[in-house]
């Protein structure tokens, strides 16, 4: 398994994490667990969708104008 140098928040320092035996049948799996106290860390991209109604494009908003009271 390979190992990999992180900051565990649990531990409070720099610990070994390795990967651990994967039973969802990834190629490598994104879990690491710390070596010390188990704690678990995903390391995957965040991906973010964003679904706009059709009809609907991004809208411009002119700044409004300020004025001396």
């Amino acid at each position: 398994m390979p190992e990999r140098e992180l900051r565990c928040v649990v531990c409070d320092g720099d610990m070994l994490f390795e990967v651990p035996p994967c039973e969802d049948g990834h190629d490598e799996c994104p879990e690491l667990v710390c070596t010390r106290c188990g704690a678990a860390e995903v390391i995957a991209p965040i991906v973010v969708h964003l679904w706009m109604p059709s009809g609907t494009g991004p809208r411009r908003i002119a700044p409004q104008q300020r004025s001396a009271a």
